[in-house]
C-alpha cells in the first residue's frame, strides 16, 4: 500500500498545482528567474558552440580558397609568360610585353571601376536601424491615450 499525499507525483512531491499554491510567490519567481537564466546560459553555450563549429568550417574553406587563388595566380603567370613569347614572335619582345601590360591594365581599370559601384551602393543596414528607432517607442509605458 502506498502512502502518497493526494495529488502528489509518484515521486513523492507535490503536483505543480500544490506547488503553486503553497509556495511563495518570492519563491515562485526566483524560481522561474534561476530557469529562466538557466535556460539562456545554456542557448549562449549552445550558439557558441554552434559559432565555433562553424568558424572552424569557415577558417578552412578560407585556407582552401586562398590556395586556390595562389594556384590560379601562378596560372596566369605562366600564361602571360606564354602569351608574352608567343607574341614575340610575331612583333618582337619589347611590343609583346607592352600589349600583355596594357591588356592587364584594361583589366585592372574594369575591376576598380566595378568595385567603386559597388561601393557606392552600400547601404549599410538601413532595415536594422529602422528597428532600432523604434525600440525607445516600445519601451515607453502605454497611457492609455492614442498619439
Amino acid at each position: 500500500m502506498s502512502h502518497t499525499v493526494p495529488g502528489a507525483t509518484p515521486t513523492g512531491e507535490p503536483s505543480p498545482e500544490e506547488r503553486a499554491a503553497t509556495t511563495p510567490l518570492g519563491e515562485l519567481l526566483s524560481d522561474v528567474s534561476r530557469d529562466l537564466s538557466s535556460l539562456f546560459r545554456q542557448e549562449v553555450a549552445l550558439a557558441k558552440a554552434e559559432l565555433t563549429d562553424s568558424a572552424k568550417k569557415a577558417g578552412k574553406a578560407g585556407g582552401m580558397f586562398g590556395g586556390a587563388g595562389l594556384t590560379a595566380l601562378f596560372a596566369l603567370l605562366f600564361l602571360s609568360i606564354a602569351a608574352w613569347w608567343g607574341l614575340g614572335y610575331l612583333v618582337g619582345n619589347a611590343w609583346s610585353a607592352l600589349i600583355i601590360a596594357a591588356i592587364y591594365a584594361i583589366v585592372a581599370a574594369v575591376l576598380a571601376l566595378r568595385g567603386r559601384k559597388e561601393i557606392k551602393e552600400i547601404k549599410g543596414a538601413p532595415q536594422t536601424i529602422e528597428t532600432a528607432k523604434e525600440v525607445p517607442e516600445t519601451l515607453k509605458p502605454n497611457t492609455g491615450r492614442k498619439p
